[in-house]
């Protein structure tokens, strides 16, 4: 699998951007807007911003597709969808296009796969994993960007994230949304009654979390109804503790799951997954509870939340604005703690990627490239860009434009999410793989060696045998 950081990069350029985040961020929360100010600032069908805000500039320049239809697919759901189809609708207003939004199903390869043989590919789709990407040009799905669109890639994004959607040298994906997967949010009330601060370490994050259940209040809850949050859990302990070099090793299967390493990370998230009174739920409840519940739940109850903390990246904001908590003071957040030398900084992120080249679906991919379609969505909340050239004004909170302004400070030396890098096969599909394994785990955390056995037979299968 292709990897944007090569082995070579070390750990402290990593440590250099954890330490911005974990600086930055601790400044950012006692300053925070959010809350009741987030949900005033927003985009009419127009793409203007309501609340009072300036209709988005124009940075690029659109050919006039009136006429024209588009569909573009992506796994997006709720608010997430809704802020995308804004941005949508100021692509139409400014071509006359008309675009129309097909909601995708995890694994969206096989989602699209079922289009293609029914001959109604939808134009363009959003993958979520360059391993999507890959298997998408491999299978002579996707097209390669026009040169439009590479010169807003070439002007807006650092290297790192251009070569993310590159396959054999040709770019294929551009990267419209980004995430810093190493955050923790949690209830500040909950924490506070609890006389806890936030963490810098692992040993410091055991030590908070005791101090929570003995107010009275869970100290976790854990989304393990969603494989993917878990394989999140699993990529920055094992980032923080075996180190980039490892981590880029393993994301290319090219050591085996069976290496000592994976075991210590997995007996590490042992000592948190094995205290069933730690989760909200249970082992159990934890593995009925998708991924928006489980930030929902952190963030009502008043002082009896059912959990204390949540893990997850920024786009977390999203489903913390549906409850009323605000962020960046009821709802405050701090890095994954260190587990080794270092704290881990893992990014993910989603690429537009062209199934039927036209005029219209390389404008639109052009339009996702610039600052102008990053900026309307930014303003929205619970969105994070790669491209360096939307202004940091656009976020809507001091921790939204904080996280940003890490992501965007690391240039190159992110590291990717792992499992994004695998082939769907074993990386992203619900109830197989990488997955299903962690989530056997979650039940039966004291199995590490079953576990590793099991992730590694899954893997060599799905990277075509051996490591």
């Amino acid at each position: 699998m292709r990897s944007t950081n090569s082995t070579t990069r070390t750990r402290r350029a990593v440590r250099a951007a954890a330490v911005l985040a974990a600086g930055a961020l601790a400044l950012s929360l006692t300053a925070c807007g959010g809350g009741d100010d987030d949900k005033k600032t927003g985009s009419d069908e127009s793409g203007k911003a309501s609340g009072g805000g300036a209709e988005t500039g124009s940075t690029v320049t659109l050919p006039k597709l009136d006429g024209t239809t588009l569909e573009v697919a992506a796994v997006w759901t709720g608010a997430e969808q809704a802020n995308f189809k804004k941005v949508l609708a100021e692509f139409s207003r400014r071509t006359g296009a008309k675009v129309t939004f097909v909601p995708a199903q995890d694994p969206i390869i096989n989602f699209l796969g079922s289009k293609i043989a029914g001959g109604q590919p939808p134009d363009v789709a959003l993958l979520p994993q360059p391993g999507a990407i890959k298997q998408a040009v491999e299978k002579k799905w996707a097209k390669p960007v026009g040169a439009e669109a590479q010169a807003q890639l070439s002007k807006n994004y650092s290297q790192g994230w251009q070569d993310i959607g590159k396959v054999d040298g040709k770019q294929y994906g551009v990267y419209y949304k980004a995430a810093n997967k190493s955050l923790i949010w949690y209830n500040a009330k909950a924490l506070e009654n609890a006389g806890a601060s936030e963490p810098k370490t692992w040993k410091d994050l055991l030590s908070t979390a005791q101090q929570v259940y003995d107010s009275g209040v869970t100290p976790f809850s854990v989304g393990g109804a969603d494989g993917w949050t878990l394989t999140d859990w699993f990529e920055n302990v094992y980032l923080s503790q075996a180190g980039p070099e490892k981590y880029d090793q393993l994301a290319q299967h090219k050591i085996k799951w069976t290496d000592p390493s994976v075991k210590q990370a997995l007996t590490t998230l042992a000592q948190i997954w094995s205290k069933k009174d730690y989760l909200a739920g249970g082992p159990d409840g934890a593995l009925q509870t998708e991924f928006p519940a489980s930030v929902t739940q952190t963030f009502t109850g008043g002082d009896q939340p059912k959990a204390a903390m949540v893990y997850e990246g920024d786009f977390a904001q999203v489903n913390i604005g549906e409850t009323k908590a605000k962020v960046g003071t009821d709802a405050k957040v701090f890095p994954f703690p260190a587990v080794g030398a270092s704290a881990p900084v893992v990014s993910g992120g989603d690429a537009a990627v062209i199934l039927k080249d036209s005029k219209a679906a390389q404008a639109l991919v052009t339009f996702l490239a610039s600052p102008d379609a990053a900026t309307i969505q930014a303003k929205l909340g619970g969105y994070l860009s790669p491209n360096k050239n939307v202004p940091e004004s656009a976020y809507p909170n001091e921790v939204q434009r904080t996280i940003a302004k890490a992501l965007i400070a690391s240039g190159d030396d992110f590291r990717f999410d792992m499992s994004d890098q695998a082939p769907q096969a074993f990386g992203g599909t619900p109830g197989k793989g990488e997955w299903k394994d962690l989530q056997d785990f979650l039940k039966n955390p004291s199995d590490v060696a079953g576990t590793q056995a099991k992730l590694e037979k899954d893997a060599a299968a799905a990277y075509g045998g051996g490591s």
